[in-house]
């Protein structure tokens, strides 16, 4: 069989298992199998076991249960309202005032968390009840919080940055430095759309409230101070050597408990709830990364990725031209995959197109997550979007139609990143340069 059939014959079998609903990760498998079967002499049953066995024992993804667990403790705490009190009193005189608590809020709170519907949730279940109260506009609260909810996946700790770095073996420790700037920017680039909307549309803004005098302002800071551990303790404990990441996600998940307790949130029933959904999270996430190590290796034997990077080499695409291909791919992956899914399905066949190109493999992976949080608030699948639908019981679409101006945000964010590379660079090469 040639180029173009193999192809055919493998997205045929991918649709079509995802169509039965039959698990990613057994989906991967089977296109894996399909693969394997259009080359007789190679035993597939060994490939599939060894690459199981290697995918399930790699190190990498040993802080990825933890940082899960963290931000599942931190989900049942009171961080929220103790990040909306200390927040608020230094945005009401911003143009567009308290719609910024969920732009900030949501950084913050993704420089514990690491997952963007986590953010979204937590973020959002005080947030929109308040904003709501104080007459704030419905489309700016719930398109603001849908779009800053996506900096979960780029602030490190990032769950699907250390996925991207477990699938292309890359360091994880610089995927994470990496992300710090590109994350700050699109918090820029958000509160800049909120304010400017705000100036413009006056007649939808509530009224100013009182200027909270500045002892005020700091006894509400107070708030922050046990988010300001977490992130020290966590991205400090990183960004200062003294911690790998997997060390780092301990060290969270037991600051993480003990602030639970300190605010009373920690008893039997949290516990247990917490540890739980973090282990079915993890178990689905190995699962999936699982699965793809046997297509990895599966199309590794068929020589299909090589086969095709060459063909796409003949078509004299330049690397903008290749990486605008990629953008749309991921797009409309996006409306129907969940982030994880999408970074772990392509990787295997995009990898060698990409190393052709001559991309940096961490630059490459936080394009790969912003393009991927532009798919978090794309229906019919978008994550964010059904965290918002939970909270606040609104038409699907119409939540997504709130989110258009920061998904048109995160496009310009990919223009930027592109233009101007060092966005992501300058800040690893700075801290793990030679000495």
């Amino acid at each position: 069989m040639g180029l173009f059939e193999i192809s055919a014959l493998l997205v045929v079998v991918m649709l079509g298992a995802l169509a039965l609903g039959l698990w990613v990760a057994f989906s991967l498998s089977a296109v894996a199998l399909v693969a394997l079967a259009t080359k007789p002499a190679i035993p597939a049953a060994q490939v599939l076991a060894t690459s199981f066995w290697s995918a399930s024992t790699s190190w990498d993804l040993t802080a990825l249960p933890m940082f899960i667990w963290m931000g599942e403790i931190l989900f049942r705490s009171r961080l929220s309202e103790d990040m909306f009190a200390g927040i608020s009193p230094f945005v009401r005189r911003l143009p567009g005032r308290l719609a910024h608590v969920n732009v900030l809020g949501c950084a913050v709170f993704a420089a514990v968390s690491g997952s963007s519907a986590a953010t979204t949730a937590t973020v959002g279940k005080i947030s929109l009840p308040e904003l709501k109260r104080r007459g704030y506009d419905d489309r700016l609260a719930i398109g603001s919080l849908a779009g800053s909810g996506t900096l979960g996946l780029l602030i490190p700790p990032s769950i699907i940055l250390i996925v991207y770095g477990a699938a292309v073996e890359e360091s994880i420790a610089r995927l994470f430095v990496a992300g710090v700037v590109p994350g700050i920017v699109l918090a820029i680039l958000f509160m800049g759309y909120v304010a400017v909307w705000a100036m413009l549309n006056p007649a939808k803004m509530p009224p100013r409230e009182e200027r909270v005098p500045w002892a005020g302002k700091l006894r509400s800071a107070r708030g922050l101070l046990p988010v300001a551990l977490l992130i020290a303790g966590v991205i400090g404990s990183i960004y200062g050597g003294l911690a790998s990441p997997t060390e780092a996600a301990v060290i969270g998940v037991a600051l993480s408990l003990l602030l639970a307790w300190a605010q009373g949130a920690l008893n039997r029933a949290s516990f247990g709830e917490g540890l739980m959904a973090a282990t079915v999270t993890s178990c689905m996430i190995a699962f999936i990364l699982a699965g793809a190590a046997v297509l990895t290796t599966a199309m590794g034997f068929t020589g299909l990725p090589r086969e095709l990077a060459a063909w796409i080499g003949t078509l004299g695409l330049s690397p903008m031209a290749l990486l605008l291909a990629l953008t749309v791919l991921f797009v409309a992956l996006g409306c129907f995959l969940d982030g994880i899914s999408m970074v772990v399905l392509t990787t295997a066949v995009i990898m060698p197109l990409v190393t052709q190109a001559g991309f940096d493999l961490v630059w490459f992976g936080i394009y790969l997550v912003i393009v991927v949080e532009m798919a978090q608030i794309t229906p019919p699948v978008g994550f964010n979007l059904f965290v918002i639908q939970g909270l606040t019981g609104r038409n699907l679409f119409d939540i997504a139609r709130a989110t258009v101006p920061f998904f048109l945000l995160m496009c310009v964010m990919v223009v930027l990143l592109a233009v101007f590379p060092d966005l992501a660079l300058w800040l690893p090469r700075t801290m793990f340069a030679a000495p």
